[in-house]
C-alpha cells in the first residue's frame, strides 16, 4: 500500500492554514478530502491500468482490490490519501523478496495457474485415495501421481501439461504424472511499479484538490 499527502504552497502551507480562522480552516479540510476523494478514484483506476499491463489477470476481482480511501479522523491534520489492495501477496510483486519455507509448486501446463484452494483439493483428493507420493530428482523433491481412474478428474489439468511437455497425445493408464515440486524457498523479483504508476498521477490529484480549493 502506499499513502499519499500533498504539501504545497499556499493554503496548504502549514504556517498559513493555522493563520486562517477555524471556520476556514475546517472549510480547507473538508475540500481537501473532498478533492482527494474524488481524485482517488483516478488516481486508483489508472493504476489499475497499469495491474492490467504488468499482470496475466485471468480474475477480475484481483485488479478491482486497488483501491482509494480517504483517511480524515483528525481535524488537526489534512486528509491523507492511501491507494492499495487487500490481497497480501501484491506486496511481494511491488518489492520483490524471497519467501521461506517448504512449499509446493503446482506443475501445470505453462501460462496456465491453479488457486491456492483448487491445488489443496487436488492435493487432499490424491492423498485420500492414496495416489501421492515423492521422488528424487536430482536435487529436486517431485509430487507424483498414477493416471488411475478414480482420480481421472483431479488429474486432468496435470495429464495436459505432461502432454504438452513430452508432446505425447495421451497419458497412458499407470503412467506417473508429475504434480509439484517441492522447493525450501522461492525468489520472485519486483514486477509491479506501485510507487512509480500512483506517482505519474500525482499531478491530476493535486490538480483535482485544487479545484475543490478554488470552491471555497
Amino acid at each position: 500500500m502506499l499513502k499519499i499527502s500533498l504539501t504545497t504552497s499556499g493554503l496548504l502551507d502549514k504556517s498559513r492554514l493555522d493563520a486562517w480562522s477555524r471556520q476556514k480552516q475546517a472549510a480547507i479540510h473538508k475540500a481537501v478530502a473532498a478533492g482527494m476523494q474524488a481524485g482517488g478514484k483516478t488516481v486508483a483506476e489508472a493504476v489499475r491500468g497499469r495491474m492490467r499491463a504488468d499482470f496475466t489477470v485471468r480474475k477480475p476481482a484481483f485488479v478491482k482490490s486497488l483501491r482509494a480511501k480517504v483517511y480524515d479522523r483528525n481535524p488537526d491534520k489534512l486528509p491523507a490519501l492511501l491507494i492499495g489492495s487487500r490481497i497480501p501477496w501484491l506486496g511481494i510483486h511491488v518489492r520483490g523478496g524471497t519467501l521461506s519455507g517448504r512449499m509446493l509448486i503446482p506443475l501445470t501446463e505453462e501460462g496456465r495457474r491453479i488457486g491456492r484452494r483448487a491445488f489443496k483439493r487436488v492435493i487432499d483428493a490424491l492423498i485420500r485415495s492414496g495416489n501421492a507420493y515423492f521422488i528424487q530428482k536430482g536435487d529436486r523433491a517431485i509430487l507424483m501421481a498414477e493416471n488411475i481412474k478414480e482420480n481421472a478428474s483431479v488429474l486432468a489439468r496435470f495429464k495436459r501439461a505432461e502432454r504438452h511437455r513430452t508432446g505425447a497425445k495421451s497419458i497412458k493408464r499407470g503412467t506417473e504424472i508429475p504434480i509439484a515440486v517441492l522447493v525450501p524457498n522461492v525468489t520472485l523479483k519486483r514486477r509491479f511499479d506501485l510507487e512509480g504508476a500512483v506517482g505519474g498521477q500525482l499531478p491530476v490529484l493535486a490538480r483535482t484538490v485544487e479545484k475543490h480549493l478554488n470552491k471555497i
